[in-house]
């Protein structure tokens, strides 16, 4: 009896998660940053400033800080004073589920955790709210391979309304 190749089943999901990833990127103007570091040694500085630099809109989380990359930062997602879209995760990922309740409260719709960040907890919070979800990618590597530049945001705020940010 011939059994199914569980290779197969994998390229799936990655050819889905690759569609997911295109989406988001070609779609969300602004991507707030929970973890976001003012360490120019660590990665949660490089990749936002990274994608900060291609023309997206960066609002960092981040308690201890005031301001990261010239932005104002916020202590948590609840203080965010405005619609959250994007939520990009650089937290440990015991963590990861708490962040994700954040996300959904706050209203959120694409939560994506960064290269070496995983929780099936977090997944099944996210997915079970509707949000799309990824989790073990970094943003700017996914931004690189695709030659991406932020999407430019609608020119009339009438039009913008309902628009992902």
């Amino acid at each position: 009896m011939l059994r199914p190749d569980p290779r197969a089943d994998n390229v799936d999901r990655v050819a889905d998660m690759d569609d997911v990833i295109e989406r988001i990127l070609t779609t969300y103007h602004t991507i707030t940053f929970v973890g976001a570091s003012a360490n120019p040694e660590k990665s949660a500085h490089g990749v936002p400033r990274v994608m900060q630099a291609f023309g997206w809109r960066i609002i960092p989380v981040n308690p201890h800080h005031q301001e990261i990359f010239g932005v104002r930062a916020y202590p948590t997602l609840a203080d965010v004073p405005e619609q959250v879209g994007f939520v990009n995760v650089f937290r440990p990922a015991r963590q990861a589920p708490d962040v994700a309740r954040q996300a959904v409260t706050a209203g959120a719709t694409v939560l994506w955790l960064q290269l070496g960040i995983a929780s099936d907890e977090a997944r099944e919070i996210a997915e079970s709210a509707g949000l799309l979800y990824v989790e073990d990618r970094c943003i700017a590597v996914e931004r690189a391979r695709r030659a991406l530049r932020a999407p430019l945001l609608a020119p009339d705020p009438d039009q913008a309304q309902g628009q992902p940010t």
